[in-house]
């Protein structure tokens, strides 16, 4: 393989890894740290009514797409009555359908529903073609009126609704909006009328009613916005003062001209509404998030395995964190070890005996194993045999260690099994190999190299951030793999080269 082949795979493994990466983080945002958590309002609406011992019906509207905010969880609690949720066939509101056959004295139904903030979320439906109010006189003339001084006073749709809202909200107005108004300033009276002028000029306008997500709030109240469609999107506008945008910290409950709550069979509706922040962790909301926007990124990654399963790879995507500090130390530093992956492995012991006692522990081990090794090394065993030998031996030392700290009230000492047994043998029998072949020295620098490498691996695989980012965005690994591979073209001096050599540079 040359150059160039090696160069453009490792830039499409980057490209691919970090634009998925890239995807997952800013647009269905997962989050980037362990800890990181979402702010979500739990808002809830208590809708109680008088019942006379008669069939019951209620209408409830409920939020429903709306922009800048979307339901992570919604529910309801209605004892003994039927629920039903649809959408309104000509506003596309979403409501809940209460019915109970008989009911009598004050009934409480509930809903509750936890929201998010969702930048990406907008308003993508298109409006029935409006229809121009039918008046009687003089109310008629007055809104004809109106309508042709208003356009005269605007050169678009945009500043034509500023024009109306303002010119409506005047305490000084004159006395053909005041006819139209009628008693009262109400912003949803302005917002109503401004959707009627709009008909009338063929724009199509509606009055949606927000509830202001403060942090916490028993009694919150509705206030009426004004949505215009213009040029293919909607604006809004605020009927108190004719400013367009959408505030921040508004969720759209309903729109349209029906009402909060109908009831049938029943009287004295009352709603409470209370709004309360809290927070939860950012990786639930991201899963809502993705399911929102369609996206298979959730449904075919590591969250659609079984528990037990995640657990097992959640372990398993941090070994080639540990086989690039590997390639690095070796390939790079000239640090000696004991193989590829027994340091690796050794690592992921660690992270269940800890640093100090893993480095104990396996010092102990392999000590005791070499030299049970050296003494089976007299009986002149084949190669099979004595491996064979070396693991049964290497399993007895466990087990006696573990006893033996029990004893001793040495609890920790019972992680000793947790070490692989294989990789144990392997590593007793490589240190007694180098011993014979090239002496004590070499075997030590091999041994202390191997844990070196395996307490640094050991410290990088165990940060919670490290363990997070490969779980969430396992296709960081594709990155890394161009780095494995871009390093395995390295054909420089090791830095503990320069060291051993420096004599030879002063020449």
């Amino acid at each position: 393989m040359n150059r160039a082949h090696l160069f453009i795979l490792t830039a499409l493994l980057t490209v691919v890894g970090l634009a998925v990466f890239a995807y997952k983080a800013a647009v269905l945002g997962f989050p980037l740290l362990p800890e990181a958590e979402s702010k979500v309002w739990t808002v809830q609406a208590r809708f109680s009514i008088e019942a006379g011992r008669q069939a019951v019906k209620a209408v409830l509207q409920i939020p429903n797409g709306q922009p800048g905010y979307s339901i992570l969880d919604d529910n309801f609690v209605s004892r003994g009555y039927g629920l039903t949720l649809g959408e309104e066939e000509d506003g596309g509101n979403r409501e809940a359908r209460w019915a109970i056959r008989q009911a009598s004295g004050r009934q409480t139904l509930y809903y509750r529903a936890v929201v998010y903030a969702d930048e990406g979320r907008g308003l993508t439906d298109t409006p029935p073609p409006p229809v121009p109010p039918v008046l009687v006189e003089p109310f008629q003339t007055a809104f004809d009126s109106l309508v042709a001084q208003v356009r005269q006073e605007s050169a678009d749709t945009v500043t034509f609704t500023a024009a109306v809202l303002r010119r409506l909200g005047r305490r000084e107005t004159d006395e053909t909006a005041e006819l139209l108004m009628g008693p009262g300033r109400a912003a949803a009276r302005r917002a109503q009328l401004a959707v009627q002028l709009l008909a009338a000029i063929g724009v199509p306008a509606r009055v949606a009613y927000g509830l202001p997500m403060e942090e916490r709030r028993r009694q919150a109240r509705f206030r009426p916005w004004l949505e215009v469609f213009d040029e293919g999107r909607w604006l809004a506008f605020d009927p108190a003062t004719g400013d367009e945008g959408w505030p921040e910290d508004l969720l759209i409950w309903w729109r349209g001209q029906r009402p909060l709550i109908q009831v049938q069979g029943a009287r004295n509706p009352e709603v409470q509404i209370s709004v309360q922040s809290d927070a939860v962790a950012a990786m639930e909301v991201a899963e809502r998030r993705a399911e929102l926007r369609d996206s298979r990124l959730v449904e075919f990654s590591l969250f659609g395995l079984p528990i037990q399963t995640q657990a097992v790879y959640g372990v398993m995507l941090l070994i080639p964190i540990g086989a690039l500090l590997m390639v690095l130390l070796r390939n790079v530093v000239g640090i000696k070890t004991f193989g590829t992956f027994t340091p690796i492995l050794v690592a992921l012991a660690f992270r269940e005996t800890r640093l100090l006692w893993g480095i104990v522990l396996f010092t102990l081990v392999v000590s005791l194993g070499l030299g049970l090794r050296f003494y089976l090394e007299k009986l002149r065993l084949l190669l099979v045999p004595r491996l064979a030998a070396v693991l049964t031996l290497v399993v007895l030392l466990m087990a006696a260690i573990s006893v033996l700290s029990h004893r001793l009230g040495l609890e920790t000492g019972l992680s000793v099994a947790l070490f692989p047994l294989v990789i144990l043998t392997m590593a007793i029998e490589r240190l007694s190999i180098v011993w014979e072949e090239r002496g004590g020295l070499e075997a030590v620098q091999e041994g202390l190299g191997s844990l070196l490498v395996a307490a640094l691996s050991y410290l990088v695989m165990s940060l919670d951030a490290v363990e997070h980012l490969v779980f969430i965005f396992p296709e960081l690994l594709l990155v890394l793999l161009a780095a494995i591979l871009l390093l395995g073209r390295y054909r420089g001096f090791r830095l503990l080269e320069l060291v051993r050599f420096r004599a030879l540079s002063r020449e």
